[in-house]
């Protein structure tokens, strides 16, 4: 490690202005109020300033209020909504507010929509949220996307001031591109994904490749204290590539790279109840971390239930990625079954 210090990044042509550095609070929703409060207020006095949410996480947007009531104006808040009709929007950011316990949110995003929200488009959504702007219910408008034409589309609008999309050492020349055109265009990139969802795990490697874009904030989804504790440790001491950083990464990107699940969730929900997200991945989720877990009966049960796949493909036209779902299964469930069988040790 260097002894240097995680420089400061103003997210485009907004006044966000915080360490590369930041809060994802998806993973918060999975623990208690009373945790996700202390591990809340612990990134805070860590130097974490900027915290990103959304409606559809549950009780995260709740928490996130309880943890930094009565010091709203020190914070940064980002939240999204599904919405896909002005009236939904309006509702959303509603709950949010009262959730937040806030009369402002700073950055406001449209959630993965399948096209790019823009004024006089009949949807209603790009003006419900220039009207919320100039009520000051919100104070910056973004949108979150796995579809790289949508993304780009939101770039070349000018109509966003930051974009969210997945960004990791995995990342192909695409996405590079996609990077490449927030910064020309002054729009602020958010990288979401940074350890690929759980496929990545060398966080100290992630962070220093990241470091490389002075123009990206990653926010790391966090539940646990171990993980707070080591992505804060981040701030003081910034990782650096070295040879060794440099090797880790090539050594995933030779294992991952390519025909991977993102585990984004947008192939589902499966009509035969298979939980694709997941099971179209555990090849690499059990060599990667092993454990007895990925063996339980639950988990043995999830993965035969891929046999009950009646081949509509419906999934395969819904990945962002345009994976084949179908044959990701069939390959995972094989390999799994030669585990468990004990002719493959891991």
């Amino acid at each position: 490690m260097e002894n240097n210090t995680m420089r400061t990044i103003t997210l485009g042509k907004t006044d966000i202005k915080v360490l590369q550095n930041a809060f994802g609070a998806l993973p918060i929703q999975r623990v208690s109020v009373e945790c996700a409060v202390d591990l809340l207020r612990k990134a805070y006095d860590g130097g974490i300033r900027f915290f990103d949410t959304a409606r559809m996480y549950t009780d995260s947007e709740e928490k996130l209020g309880k943890a930094f009531f009565g010091m709203r104006e020190k914070i940064y808040i980002a939240t999204k909504t599904t919405a896909l009709t002005a009236e939904d929007f309006q509702k959303d950011l509603e709950i949010s507010l009262e959730t937040l316990q806030t009369d402002y949110i700073d950055l406001y995003q449209f959630h993965n929509p399948p096209f790019c929200p823009k004024p006089c488009d009949g949807s209603g959504l790009y003006e419900a949220a220039v009207k919320a702007k100039a009520q000051g219910k919100i104070r910056h408008i973004g949108i979150t996307n796995h579809r790289p034409a949508v993304a780009k589309e939101a770039i070349l609008s000018g109509l966003y001031e930051t974009l969210q999309f997945p960004f990791c050492y995995l990342a192909g020349e695409l996405d590079l591109e996609i990077v490449k055109l927030c910064k020309e265009n002054d729009v602020g990139f958010i990288a979401m994904k940074a350890l690929s969802g759980g496929l990545i795990t060398n966080a100290y490697a992630a962070c220093a490749w990241l470091m490389q874009f002075d123009n990206v904030l990653p926010i790391w989804g966090i539940q646990k204290a171990e993980e707070l504790e080591e992505i804060l440790s981040f701030n003081s001491c910034v990782p650096s590539m070295d040879e060794n950083t440099a090797a880790a990464i090539e050594k995933d990107r030779r294992e991952l790279f390519g025909s991977f699940c993102r585990a984004c969730g947008y192939c589902m929900p499966c009509p035969v109840g298979i939980k694709i997200n997941n099971c179209a991945r555990m090849s690499q989720l059990i060599r990667r971390s092993p454990s007895a877990q990925w063996l339980s009966e639950e988990n043995q049960a999830m993965m035969l239930n891929i046999e009950k796949c009646i081949g509509c493909g419906v999934c395969a036209t819904r990945c962002p990625y345009g994976l084949n779902p179908p044959k990701l299964l069939k390959k995972n469930l094989e390999d799994y079954k030669q585990i468990l069988a004990g002719n493959i040790k891991l």
